[in-house]
């Protein structure tokens, strides 16, 4: 432990002499090197990020979490640390106002993601109980809800005939989402809703048919489930989403795509891809049951991290909710 924690100052060491000789052989600081050396998106504010918040100046490691209405200020007062001079170098400041409003507008996302998750749902809340029924609405239009307490709940994927006890774990979170995705989204959603309740059929031979009953083939045809419980998934998606974004993962995603801060409706937009994305990935894995859920969705999860740990990437949907969202 002793060895690491020299090890760890040795090389804060060489780090912050080899910033004073680059500052002295180039002229430029560490953000002006980041900002006309690194192209726009997550590398770049990435780098401008870790520069920040590692760095032995308390106003540059609290410029990651001021309010964006001090943004402005910030940067000037930025710019006076490092006796930089605006007129001389103008994009300076307008590239660290880009990576500002978005490393603060991550932070400002997650608190207001946190937020949904922890409220719960609420059968006296006029607004929960309006969202519940459009989510229905939207999802079965040309089938009338009989009932608030219904088994028809079920023909959407919840677990009983009220659905605010599946809501449990994401809070409104959870029905914030899928009521977007099947709102924003509405063709796509019904399809996946669709495939999500047919079976598949097994592929069996012509010799295998002709040795069966028509019963015995009925049993057979039926034997490999496509299925799973679409409100009960897109709810657990929610929270492979919620997971991605606290951890940092979605950074990448959210810095190439938000040319400011980004907002609610990108996470949103991003939970949609990801229930569209992990449809077809359950149909590649071609499970033998709902119990192989779990295996799936962690295959599926590694994918994604693996996907955005490439700093150019983007999860670039390509259906409704992602129209005036994307900017690449």
């Amino acid at each position: 432990m002793l060895i690491q924690v020299c090890l760890y100052f040795y090389c804060k060491f060489l780090w912050r002499c080899l910033k004073f000789v680059m500052r002295k052989l180039t002229g430029r600081c560490e953000l002006q090197r980041i900002c006309y050396n690194t192209k726009p998106g997550a590398s770049r504010t990435m780098k401008i990020e870790t520069s920040l918040r590692d760095s032995k100046s308390k106003l540059l490691q609290t410029s990651v979490s001021v309010h964006p209405d001090a943004i402005e200020k910030t940067i000037d007062d930025i710019m006076e640390l490092k006796k930089i001079n605006p007129d001389i170098n103008p994009q300076l400041g307008i590239s660290l106002q880009a990576c500002l409003l978005q490393i603060v507008g991550y932070r400002n996302l997650i608190a207001d993601v946190e937020k949904l998750r922890r409220e719960s749902y609420d059968s006296d809340n006029p607004q929960h109980e309006e969202m519940l029924l459009k989510l229905w609405k939207f999802l079965k239009p040309n089938t009338p809800l009989e009932s608030r307490i219904s088994k028809q709940w079920c023909e959407i994927g919840f677990q009983g005939d009220d659905p605010k006890t599946d809501f449990r774990g994401m809070g409104l979170l959870g029905l914030y989402n899928l009521q977007y995705f099947a709102e924003r989204d509405a063709a796509a959603a019904q399809q996946v809703l669709s495939d999500s309740l047919h079976p598949k059929c097994r592929d069996i031979t012509k010799e295998e048919i002709s040795k069966f009953s028509k019963a015995e083939w009925e049993k057979k045809r039926m034997d490999k489930a496509i299925g799973y419980s679409f409100a009960i998934v897109g709810i657990n998606i929610t929270d492979l989403a919620y997971n991605l974004l606290v951890s940092g993962a979605l950074k990448t995603h959210f810095y190439n795509i938000a040319p400011e801060a980004p907002t609610l409706s990108h996470f949103q937009q991003t939970f949609c891809y990801l229930m569209h994305e992990f449809h077809k990935f359950w149909i590649e894995e071609d499970p033998l049951d709902i119990m192989e859920f779990n295996r799936v969705r962690e295959k599926f999860r590694k994918r994604i991290i693996k996907q955005l740990q490439n700093p150019d990437m983007a999860l670039c949907p390509h259906f409704a909710a992602s129209e005036g969202l994307i900017n690449m």
